[in-house]
């Protein structure tokens, strides 16, 4: 592994292993992630990188290691107490409710954190959501359902941002504005764990990159090292 700087993290991984019933996915995870830094977790699909956000999240229960966030441990903490430490999960799904408006999605999270945008701001932050805020769920473009998942979870305060694929099956023209929107909350301050298969994408945003494969990382690399030595990525990817 290629990471020579060595500044402790506001995240730690360590020896991550996590099952789906009796169905092995993690096999020892570790990585850690800087303040105000945006790292992508980067692999073949089934690779284990959502695996790792969910358990993260405490959304995958059976799990074993370390997951320490600002020196508290995680591991044995329920989703919701996670929630309240400043960690926000933005899943691959969206899980837009299609039957209510924009307005009233963004409304559901709970605050949990000093800091959170009020509803208002959020509109004014993102001027298309803005403009459907009485648009049902179905009515909205994919674009528009991931920057209303996105806004959701940033009402609830969270400073720390676990987002999954957001780039997925976006036309390339909204997958650039969902770049300047993660790097625009990169220079707010907000720490990110990025899962992303656009390659291309994940290197316009990111500080660092943590290859997966079979549930172990293999690689560790900044984005210079990755422009540097694309075609050892692509060979762990298999493009």
């Amino acid at each position: 592994m290629r990471d020579e700087v060595t500044t402790a993290g506001i995240l730690s991984v360590n020896d991550l292993h996590a099952w789906y019933a009796e169905s092995k996915a993690l096999h020892g995870i570790s990585f850690e992630v800087r303040e105000g830094e945006l790292l992508t977790l980067i692999g073949r699909n089934g690779a284990g990188k959502t695996t790792t956000l969910r358990s993260i999240m405490g959304i995958v229960r059976k799990r074993t290691g370390s997951v320490r966030f600002r020196n508290e441990e995680l591991i044995d903490k329920r989703i919701y107490q996670i929630a309240r430490k400043g960690l926000a999960y933005c899943p691959e799904e969206r899980a837009i409710f299609s039957s209510l408006s924009v307005k009233e999605n963004l409304t559901l999270p709970p605050v949990l954190q000093k800091g959170g945008m009020a509803d208002d701001e959020l509109l004014k932050a993102f001027p298309n959501l803005q403009r459907r805020a009485s648009s049902q769920g179905t009515k909205l473009s994919g674009g528009e359902q991931q920057m209303l998942a996105i806004a959701r979870i940033l009402r609830t305060g969270s400073r720390f941002l676990l987002l999954d694929e957001p780039s997925e099956g976006l036309a390339p023209v909204v997958v650039k504005e969902i770049a300047e929107l993660i790097r625009k909350l990169k220079r707010q301050g907000f720490t990110i764990i990025l899962v992303e298969q656009n390659l291309r994408f994940a290197r316009s945003v990111a500080d660092r990159h943590v290859i997966v494969e079979n549930g172990r990382v293999v690689d560790i690399l900044t984005s210079d090292a990755l422009s540097q030595d694309m075609a050892r990525v692509q060979s762990y990817l298999g493009v």
